[in-house]
This record gives C-alpha cells, structure tokens and sequence, in this order.
C-alpha cells in the first residue's frame, strides 16, 4: 500500500509542477506531508476586458504588461500573450484548415495589444463604440503578472468621464457594493465567458432591508466565448440607491465588471470587492474627494461590527462620528462620510470591533471630485494586499503630476511598518526603467506621484514588491482635467500571483517502473 501511495504523491507533484497548480492535498483535504513547497512562476495567466462604453464619443487605450523579475524561465518555449474579441477563434481551432489536417496554421484575428517580452507595455488605441469584451491569455515567460488596462475617455454624455478597469482573472463569485438601481443611474453588469461551454450565472441583490425581489436574474445564460450585459435597474420594479450585487456561475466560469454611469456624476467602472473575515483595506482616496460614500455588506449569517480608521499620511485616525459600523447579516449599509481626507491622500481600514470577530464582509467606496455640474465618479472595493509582487499598466509617461493629472500611487501599511521597492516600467514609446524604494509607517497612506520611467513616452506600467515588514495594500489613481471637470478612474493592486507554491516531488518517478 505505501509502495503505491508515495509515487503517487510524486506523479501528482511532479504534475503540479508542470502546469502551475497551486496547491496539493491529500484524499482526506489536509495539506500532503513532505518537504516544503517552492515558490514556481505560473505557466498560463487569462484575462477578460468587458465592453467598453459605447459612446459615439469616447476613446478606448489598452496597456499590455508583464514585469521583468526572478520568475522569467531561461529558454522559456512558447511564450506569448494577446486578447481577442469575445467570440472570436482560430478557424479550425489553431491545427489548419477546415478539417485540421493539413498540419498549416489557420487564419484567424489579429490579438488586441499582443505582448512579445516582459518589462515593455504595449499599447493599443479603439473606438469605444465598436470596441467588443476581450478574453485571452499568456503564456511562458509573459504568464507572471501579466495585467492589462483598459481606460476610456467619455467627453460628453451619460456616465462622461475617464472609466478604467484592470481587465480580470475569470472567476466563478463576485461581491460588487455599491452598485444601484436608482433612475439616475444606469448600472450594467457585464458577464463574459472565455470558455467554450456555456456558462450559467446567478444574479442577487441586497438593499438595505436585505434580499431584493429581481424578476430575471435567475439561471441566465452566457453562451461560450461571449459578453451577456444585464441592466441591473431590470432585475427588479422598486429602484434602490445603494445594492449589493452577488453574481454567482453554477456552471462554468466568467469575467464579471459593474459598468457604472450616472446621469449628473460621470461614470466608472466597479470592480468586485475583496471579501474577508478579518480586515478590509479601501486604499487610494485623492486628497481632493469632495464626497466619500462606504458601502458595507455582510454577506454571512453573523452580524458584523467594524472599527473604522484612516489612514493619513501621518497616521491612523478616527472619522468624526464614525467610530463603528454596524452591518447586519444579509443587509446592505451606506454611510456618506464626505470629504474625509481634508486635503491629504487617504486610504480606509475596516477592521472587526471585537478580538475574534471574523465575521465575512464587503465593502467599497464611490468616491467624487469636483463641484457643482463638474463633479465626477469613482470607484474604490477593498483588495487583497501586495503578498509579494503587483503591477498596474496605463499610466501616461506625458501627463503632468499630482492630484490634477498624471499618476498617483497609494502604498497603505495598515498595521505595521513595511519596505517596498516600485519600479516606473520603459515606456511603450521608449524609455529606461526608474525604481525607488520607500519605508511605509505603520497606519499610514504614501501618495507616489512624481515616480517615472527616464526619457519615457507613451503607456507605462508600474510594480509594487514588498521587501519586508508587514502586509501592504495599493492602488493607482488616473486623473486629467476636461473641461474643468478632474476626472479620475482608480484601479486596485492586488497580488499579481505570478507564482504558486508546489511542493516538490518527495521520491524519484523511476520508482514507478518495475
């Protein structure tokens, strides 16, 4: 019996370490024994971009990006990396002609901002109102940390404004707070399926008194290798301010991003909050925020009591009046905390009231610049923090500093003191890398926006390691000024995972041989 256990556990290893797979347990659910696990670059990253908005006005950029670091493979075969429309394929799945047998490669669509080395983003520009979702993936050497970004300049309309995304890792439950089913505005959640077999998904909404009744949100179907977006304010009669939205995939995976657009206050993109039953971290709140909406849910059968801080540039603080936050199971709770910041970039820290109280949560932010008829939206969910290594592409190497244009790097250390070094990528233009490394304090938020790549041009990407020191969490702000309207989209960085931990192989494959 052991004879045939061990080489098992080798086979199963030794697998694990040719595709990626990120951890191996034994039939009982406990963690293998044998020696420790290393720490592999992963093989194969996928990403899905939704739909851009379609206005007759709006311009689309996307930004390609894998950093450069210990994870590349020497004589790594058959690296690659590109996106293409959603329903678009190889004909005859990539082995030739129609009836893949002719050995010759087909034709097909040219990928959306194809990648060819790590460290150089590349750069593709679109009209938004004939821009299809993407999905794709990379591979080898492009595979770790690959991340795109896709930003679109709306200049007049419902939901104007700058709306960006990090394109995601499909997925199988998003939590989205802070979506709304209001007149004002106009919410779709887009559901994109990179697979070839269909997808069924689950729509939910929870208000304030919980559950709200939606009418179609049940079993819909996202046919393989499409895009399904659903106008929330359908799924239901009554309109509701302030929901939660839980996109659930019985079958299948998706990529799942909330489309935001407002009559009055611009637009953006909301992306699916992080959950936990510890602490949440809502990182990169502009100094300038006019207004500063959390929206918290508690998504378990345990109420949730939640410590609220800010983190300041020179320390932890209490929002007056908002010492607490209470959330019950099932129930939705907004709380306008208005400008917050006073003036300096902030990040916010939920954290459990009580030792032990690791009840689940989400939450995020909608966060607004401006005044008046000028006023503009984003939006800000809590994220996972920067384990070891994260990056964000899509910065303008043209556009000028600080809080009115250009770049704004957020590094929050919520609880103890950390070390970071960030690195300002070439350009997509040209240009040579620049990298810095920064002591986070402890509680507080440390706003980076003159960090650059020498003589850059075009789209640059920028990557956060944690050196040492305590968890760290970040975020990276957009901004430029249209008209005097500050518009701004935020994007959070969360782990790149451009590595798996596999654990190695405890007994020779030969073994398996009698």
């Amino acid at each position: 019996m052991n004879r045939t256990a061990n080489p098992l556990i080798g086979v199963v290893a030794a697998l694990a370490a040719v595709t990626g797979l990120a951890a191996l347990t034994a039939p009982s659910g406990e963690p293998a024994a044998g020696p420790a696990a290393a720490r592999l670059p992963v093989e194969r990253s996928t990403l899905v971009c939704p739909q851009p908005a379609s206005s007759e006005v709006g311009e689309t950029t996307y930004t390609a990006y894998t950093p450069k670091g210990d994870t590349e493979r020497k004589g790594s075969a058959g690296s690659g990396a590109g996106l293409l429309p959603a329903g678009s394929t190889l004909e005859g799945g990539g082995r030739g002609g129609e009836d893949g047998k002719d050995g010759k490669e087909a034709d097909g669509p040219d990928p959306v901002v194809p990648l060819e080395k790590p460290g150089v983003p590349v750069t593709t520009e679109a009209d938004s109102s004939g821009s299809p979702a993407l999905t794709g993936s990379a591979d080898g050497s492009l595979a770790p940390g690959w991340t795109v970004q896709q930003t679109t300049l709306v200049t007049a309309g419902t939901g104007r404004g700058l709306l960006g995304v990090s394109c995601t890792v499909p997925g199988t439950e998003f939590w989205f707070p802070g979506a709304s089913t209001a007149k004002s505005r106009h919410d779709y959640i887009h559901l994109t399926n990179p697979d070839d077999a269909p997808a069924v998904v689950d729509l939910e909404l929870y208000g304030k008194d919980g559950s709200v009744k939606t009418e179609s949100g049940e079993g819909l179907n996202v046919p393989g290798r499409s895009t399904v977006p659903v106008l929330l304010s359908t799924l239901s009669r009554e309109p509701v301010t302030n929901v939660v939205l839980h996109v659930v995939a019985r079958s299948g995976r998706i990529g799942a991003q909330v489309q935001s657009l407002d009559e009055k206050l611009g637009g953006d993109w909301l992306a699916a909050s992080a959950e936990s039953r510890g602490s949440l971290v809502l990182p990169g709140i502009p100094a300038d925020a006019t207004a500063v909406r959390l929206v918290a849910f508690a998504p378990g059968e345990k109420d949730v009591d939640l410590k609220v801080r800010l983190a300041t540039p020179t320390g932890a603080i209490t929002p007056a009046g908002q010492e607490t936050l209470h959330v019950r199971s099932g129930t939705t709770v907004a709380v306008d905390l208005g400008d917050v910041t006073r003036g300096e970039p902030g990040s916010l820290i939920l954290s459990p009231a009580e030792e032990g109280g690791g009840a689940r949560v989400v939450a995020a932010l909608r966060v607004l610049r401006g005044e008046g008829a000028r006023q503009e939206t984003a939006f800000v969910p809590a994220t996972g923090p920067v384990r070891e290594r994260a990056s964000a592409a899509g910065s303008d190497a043209g556009a000028k500093s600080g809080e009115d244009g250009g770049t704004v790097l957020s590094l929050v250390a919520p609880e103890k003191a950390a070390k970071v070094r960030v690195t300002a990528s070439a350009g997509s233009g040209g240009g040579e890398p620049v990298s810095k490394t920064f002591d986070l304090k402890a509680g507080t938020t440390t706003a980076v926006d003159d960090l650059r790549p020498e003589g850059g041009k075009g789209r640059y990407a920028l990557t956060v390691e944690r050196l040492s020191g305590g968890t760290v969490y970040a975020a990276r702000t957009l901004s430029l000024e249209d008209d005097g309207i500050p518009m701004f989209t935020v994007q959070t960085l969360p782990d790149d995972r451009g590595t798996v931990a596999v654990p190695r192989a405890g007994q020779d494959l030969s073994v398996l041989v009698d």
